[in-house]
């Protein structure tokens, strides 16, 4: 990190979870971790000191130039899996932590569930206004969870302004925060999520969110598995050796961002052709 930790005005951690479970699906399992695992994770935040924040509350300061709590951090979940629920609520309740749920809203059960997208067992709606009343922020995570760089102009804001006003509809306000599905994003992308009104948005780029290198609408975030040992989980959080440990993640992003590049293309060429 460039600054200490514990002053709250350096680069922030922002870690990202998915599913929260000891048997979770095969296709979730790799991004999984296991619910005494998390526990341990958020044991190891309180006794180091470090201070949890909603994805709103960090761009807000960041924005009006307020200054961050001491060791500042945000612990997000994606795509809203039941175990957030089950297993994840009851651990943030106990340590007073306050974290962000980005759901898609297609994949969680009920009126607006398309059959059979979701990887997993996932939230009902009576869940997610359990979580937000228990402090945790829900946000938008597209409708369907495409990769939204992939699409044409018009899919994209139905993607996202569909996500939107359903959870304005499920829990009577609309969110702010959004994540994009697999961390992709494009300039046509950041757009849209700017248009329908969210005021910050959450990539990936396993690396320390930094005011001073990305916008509120491509903030970084660092990937928790279910591989990520203890002391891994601490040199993320402290911002210690990150590229080190993502670099194979690296590598391989690199690779497929040429591959996607690719598409893209045939799919404007295709686009002009009709």
């Amino acid at each position: 990190m460039t600054e200490p930790a514990g002053q709250g005005t350096g680069p922030v951690p922002i870690l990202m979870y998915h599913a929260i479970s000891d048997a979770p699906a095969p296709a979730t399992r790799g991004l999984s971790v296991a619910p005494a695992a998390f526990a341990g994770q958020m044991a190891l935040l309180a006794d180091r000191g470090f201070t949890p924040l909603g994805t709103t509350a960090l761009a807000g300061a960041w924005r009006e130039g307020r200054p961050l709590p001491r060791r500042p951090v945000l612990i997000t979940f994606d795509d809203g899996y039941e175990g957030v629920h089950r297993h994840a609520l009851p651990v943030l309740k106990g340590l007073g932590f306050p974290a962000t749920l980005f759901v898609s809203t297609g994949w969680l059960r009920g009126t607006h569930e398309v059959p059979g997208a979701a990887p997993d067992t996932m939230l009902d709606w009576d869940q997610v206004r359990e979580l937000r009343a228990a402090g945790v922020e829900v946000g938008g995570h597209s409708h369907t969870h495409p990769q939204l760089d992939q699409l044409g102009d018009e899919r994209i804001r139905c993607e996202v302004l569909r996500c939107r006003e359903i959870l304005r509809g499920e829990l009577g306000a609309p969110p702010l925060s959004f994540a994009y599905p697999y961390g992709y994003s494009s300039r046509r992308v950041r757009d849209a999520v700017r248009s329908a009104g969210f005021t910050s948005a959450l990539a990936v780029g396993n690396a320390l969110a930094d005011r001073g290198r990305q916008g509120p609408y491509a903030l970084a975030r660092v990937t928790v598995r279910r591989s990520t040992g203890t002391g891994e989980f601490e040199r993320l959080v402290e911002g210690r050796a990150i590229a080190r440990n993502f670099a194979k993640d690296r590598a391989l992003t690199q690779g497929y961002a040429l591959v996607r590049r690719a598409r893209r293309c045939l799919r404007k060429v295709h686009e002009a052709s009709v």
